[in-house]
């Protein structure tokens, strides 16, 4: 018998943490025959966040609640912290099986860990350390499109292959081949799917083969603009910083949007570096600047760390960017790009640039602006008509980034820290940095496998999303079962 198990991720966008569990029918057969786990493994255990964190953030609310003894491994799909937050919690539950993952993840895993452990479970550093060592100890970094053995016995084997998801760097999704003595199935967990022509990623294609899908939908219901589109809207929004001596605002996640708009960027300067663009604030109405006096700074150590590390992974960047770093380009490390490392520089730089009319653009963490130093800056500049907030990925119910970009437009407010601050700054979505596939790009990943799969599973994603696509998908594939798990 082969169950399929959600954890999380069934009733928003986070916590994503879904199980494949092998059982054995106990007792009589028949009607009311109970059925025991043999073995299992996990895809991902991801923190709540936002509105989904309803069970608190003590460590005794983000225990696994549920039986592991059964499971065999741990698969992380990418390392963004609402797919592997949980996992010290996991451990601390008792599980010490493999942690399977792409290379690329085996080395990030660690550090976005490392930030997790000292913001949100501890600042001992011996114990974080120990925390550390044991997942290290417990990595298997397996290579794109090679199958691995995680458990074998008796009459039941599964075996699993990563494939390239497109989403952040390392990124996969999970194909599993599953046979028992009744029978052999492929059962495929898409993981975060990116969308195609992202900047640095190849785009995912899809499975040869899927019995069972378990596909995200985090944009179920809408389609994003195609890269030309967003990179113009994006030049536009950072011309407004030249125009007027304001800053441009960036929240973002560590990895993969901060990386992928500094390519952008770059790439924005190499082509109109010299195009003059007048100012219009006050101090400096007769001063024309250029693409080249704008200053790019990522206020995150974090985010810096990362960034360094995509440097080293070139191999896993796509041709369009390798081509670059060959032509002598340096897309992640340009003359322009200035990174703060301590507090106090932080905080220096949001005073320095609250009071000036120096153009730039400050990419800063938590990408949902629920903390992190993004929340000084926007306690500093939203109430500024000068400065814009440029928000370029998923917002979740809940967050105050969700506020801002809804309430913003209007002029509304927004809580920060207990207190209201006004909204003032312009407010931008530009959807296709958000590094997830659109509806479009779902259909066509499960368009393009050959043989439609028998059952569609929908996960990681809004209630109307999460219908919408499966309206779509439906139509596309009526043979297949689509149906959405219930919370």
């Amino acid at each position: 018998m082969i169950e399929l198990i959600h954890h999380g991720a069934i009733n928003g966008v986070t916590g994503s943490c879904h199980e494949l569990r092998i059982s054995r029918r106990g007792g009589q057969s028949g009607k009311g025959a109970s059925a025991n786990p043999q073995a299992g493994i996990l895809i991902d255990c991801g923190l709540f966040q936002g509105q989904e964190e309803s069970r608190g953030s003590s460590a005794a609310d983000l225990a696994i609640d549920f039986p592991i003894d059964h499971i065999r491994g741990l698969v992380v799909t990418h390392v963004h912290i609402d797919h592997v937050g949980r996992i010290p919690y996991l451990l601390a539950a008792g599980f010490d099986g493999p942690i399977i993952c792409s290379e690329p993840s085996a080395i990030m895993l660690p550090e976005i860990l490392e930030d997790a452990l000292r913001i949100g479970f501890t600042r001992d550093r011996g114990l974080i350390n120990r925390v550390l060592d044991k997942i290290r100890s417990q990595l298997v970094p397996l290579p794109y499109n090679q199958w691995h053995e995680v458990f074998s016995g008796n009459s039941e084997s599964l075996n699993v292959r990563l494939q390239r998801a497109g989403h952040i760097l390392g990124s996969a999704y999970v194909e599993c081949d599953v046979h028992t003595a009744e029978r052999d199935e492929c059962i495929v967990f898409s993981g975060d799917l990116g969308a195609p022509h992202s900047p640095l990623l190849p785009a995912p294609e899809s499975p040869e083969k899927a019995d069972r899908l378990i596909i995200e939908s985090t944009y179920g219901d809408k389609n994003h603009e195609d890269r030309e589109t967003r990179r113009y809207r994006l030049k536009s929004v950072l011309e407004h910083a030249l125009e007027d001596g304001g800053t441009v605002l960036i929240p973002a996640f560590s990895i993969g949007r901060t990386q992928e708009l500094l390519y952008e960027i770059d790439g924005l300067i190499a082509e109109f570096g010299d195009e003059a663009i007048e100012q219009t604030g006050d101090s400096s109405s007769s001063i024309a600047l250029n693409w080249k006096d704008l200053e790019i700074v990522v206020d995150s150590p974090l985010a810096a760390e990362f960034t360094r590390i995509y440097r080293d992974l070139k191999p896993y960047w796509d041709n369009e960017a390798r081509a670059l770093v060959k032509a002598g380009r340096h897309p992640l490390s340009f003359e322009q790009l200035t990174v703060i490392g301590s507090h106090e520089d932080h905080l220096n730089a949001v005073d320095y640039l609250a009071r000036s009319h120096r153009p730039c653009v400050v990419i800063a963490g938590s990408g949902m602006c629920a903390g992190g130093r993004v929340v000084n800056y926007l306690k500093a500049m939203l109430g500024d008509r000068r400065n814009d907030v440029l928000f370029v990925g998923y917002q979740a119910a809940g967050t105050p980034g969700r506020d801002i970009l809804t309430y913003g437009p209007q002029g509304g407010w927004v809580e920060l820290d207990g207190e209201r601050y006004d909204i003032r700054a312009r407010i931008h979505s530009v959807g296709g940095y958000s590094a997830h596939a659109g509806q479009g790009d779902l259909l066509t990943f499960v368009d393009g496998i050959p043989r439609s799969p028998k059952e569609i599973r929908i996960v990681h994603g809004d209630a109307g999303a999460k219908e919408a696509l499966r309206v779509e998908l439906q139509i596309m594939a009526p043979e297949s079962k689509v149906l959405i798990p219930a919370g």
